[in-house]
């Protein structure tokens, strides 16, 4: 396997650390280089037409070296608590929105995975970087993205939670984000369809069987859900119940066929409630 690239964006909060530090944890079999990245911004006018003037300067200059002095001192933190000899890091520090920040990077740097924290399903808000977090999902679409609770207790996923409604042909490279943890940890795949008591048309037993094929040789059931009026909920409350379950797997449907069926934006409510990390991968159109 060759190294991977992982993009690890932070705003220097503990939820932030707490999602490199399971990057870390998760591939601690592979060779990886984790590019720690914090994004900055002055404001509207500290950045366009006003960026002559001598006051702003002096403000874009305090916050960008403010920026750099705490990626350093955090690389060289992740440096000093790892000792992994897979594991190398590079600390980024860019003045840019934080979507224009990760998508550059992200191409740049031929990145692989993005993992993210956010605040935990015992949120009293549904805050996430500021919510930055789904701003990236709604925007990044080509990049695998891992949503990690902050209150997440560590830990390897014996088995992973992949939610389908069996409408989308799938496509083995595809797949290949979550195959690859799958066999990394030896996980059992659980391909999770929920009931809504409508039976599954002959499209989605097609696709159900091709799904069949592209899992070969892979440790996987099919599990039905019943029960829940939201397809979210009966998603993270299975997930719940199988304490088992490490981690939650679901193609990017952000634009697609899953939220105008079902008029609930699925991924976004997992992504703000779940208790296990989340991956969610790209669509391919």
């Amino acid at each position: 396997m060759k190294t991977k690239h992982i993009l690890l964006p932070t705003d220097f909060s503990a939820n932030a650390h707490n999602a490199i530090d399971y990057a870390i944890y998760l591939f601690e079999k592979v060779e990886c280089k984790f590019y720690v990245l914090n994004s900055f911004e002055v404001g509207a006018s500290g950045l366009s037409s006003t960026m002559g003037k001598a006051k702003d300067t002096r403000l874009f200059r305090a916050i960008k070296e403010e920026s750099e002095r705490n990626i350093k001192r955090l690389v060289q933190e992740l440096e000093s608590e790892n000792e992994n000899p897979l594991h190398s890091f590079e600390g980024l520090s860019i003045a840019d929105t934080l979507i224009n920040a990760i998508g550059r990077t992200a191409i740049d740097e031929n990145i692989y995975y993005i993992f993210m924290g956010t605040k935990g399903s015992s949120a009293a808000k549904e805050v996430f970087m500021g919510s930055s977090t789904i701003k990236v999902l709604q925007n990044l679409d080509f990049c695998p993205i891992m949503a990690v609770p902050g209150n997440y207790d560590f830990d390897l996923p014996d088995k992973i939670a992949f939610a389908t409604n069996f409408e989308h042909t799938y496509l083995k490279v595809e797949l290949v984000p979550l195959i690859e943890i799958a066999k990394l940890w030896n996980s059992e795949i659980l391909v999770v369809h929920v009931d809504k008591g409508k039976g599954l048309s002959r499209q989605q037993e097609t696709n159900k069987d091709l799904l069949t094929q592209l899992l070969k040789g892979l440790n996987y059931k099919f599990m039905e859900v019943e029960g829940h009026a939201k397809i979210s909920e009966a998603i993270m409350s299975y997930a719940s119940e199988n304490k088992n379950i490490g981690m939650i797997a679901m193609i990017n449907y952000w634009h697609s066929f899953f939220e105008k069926l079902t008029k609930e934006n699925v991924i976004k409510r997992v992504a703000f409630h779940t208790e296990v990390p989340f991956l969610i991968f790209p669509l391919i159109d």
